[in-house]
């Protein structure tokens, strides 16, 4: 049995501290959807703007630099362990830049995965290029895979094609980057705001899914999860994060919280005007723990 850090009293939202690498092998559960934002690394010194001063981008330990050979030997390993833990039709949604994407792409297509789509996200608030001599870097990667090649995925169309103003969605999503009311807990260095997430969840799950993320981070995948009413099993090392994580979820168990947050992410907006229960509000699912979870 694994103990956890945290459990949301209706056991919708689990938060394990510690080492992926070491946590993942110890439970056997499979989960509908797995999204990763695995280290970029980054953290070699250099500067960006954020709120309008030039800050410095060291994350911490975790993101320093690696050469490239360490670097796809971290992809392989844990984008192994993620496929244990996928349904047969389960799907991984994967972010990075140009620094991590190609190398976490070799290792799904060495691991058989099938790679379906490569979302470029095309933020429309990118903070500014101070050094002037290059263009201003706006856009992250999301790769979407299946577990199996020949197994069916899920895919919501008709919920994104009405998303997107009645036109099939494309491979470009134009998303802000993270907002200041996301921040309300405190701020993870690479938090991922819940508009992308949302969007995600929604296209490949249904309501009542199990999600799990490896690096959770300050678990923006758990909050958005069960802002549409699926469940989350995130994982993080960092003890400033998980409490983080905590905090977030403590905060939407308020209704009124709760509602705000979700009237905030403009994709759950248009799915509600469609009059159709895409979360399963409505038929609330009975409490249940992960069987591996003390």
């Amino acid at each position: 049995m694994v103990s956890a850090y945290y459990k949301s009293p209706s056991h919708d939202f689990n938060l394990l501290h510690g080492d992926t690498f070491e946590l993942l092998p110890q439970f056997n559960f499979k989960f509908d959807m797995i999204f990763a934002d695995p280290p970029y690394f980054l953290s070699s010194g250099g500067i960006s703007v954020q709120s309008g001063k030039v800050v410095c981008v060291d994350k911490g330990d975790w993101d320093k630099s690696m050469s490239q050979e360490d670097i796809n030997a971290f992809n392989l390993k844990w984008l192994s362990l993620c496929r244990e833990k996928l349904k047969d039709n389960g799907t991984i949604w994967i972010s990075g830049t140009y620094h991590n994407i190609f190398s976490v792409a070799n290792g799904l297509t060495q691991l058989g995965y099938k790679i379906l789509n490569v979302i470029t996200w095309a933020k429309t608030n990118p903070p500014p290029n101070i050094s002037c001599r290059y263009f201003t870097y706006s856009t992250e990667f999301i790769i979407w895979a299946r577990k199996s090649k020949k197994v069916p995925h899920y895919y919501n169309y008709e919920l994104m094609k009405h998303i997107n103003g009645d036109k099939q969605m494309t491979d470009v999503w134009r998303l802000p980057a993270i907002a200041k009311w996301e921040k309300s807990c405190g701020k993870h260095p690479t938090q991922k705001p819940l508009c992308v997430l949302s969007r995600i969840i929604l296209a490949s799950t249904k309501p009542g899914a199990w999600i799990l993320d490896p690096f959770a981070g300050s678990s923006t995948t758990g909050i958005a999860a069960n802002l549409l009413n699926r469940r989350f099993l995130g994982i993080e090392r960092e003890e400033e994060f998980v409490a983080m994580s905590k905090a977030r979820r403590e905060e939407i168990e308020r209704l009124d919280v709760f509602e705000k947050y979700r009237k905030k992410i403009a994709d759950i907006m248009k799915a509600e005007d469609l009059q159709i229960d895409w979360f399963g509000l409505h038929e609330p699912e009975p409490i249940e723990d992960l069987p591996f979870l003390l």
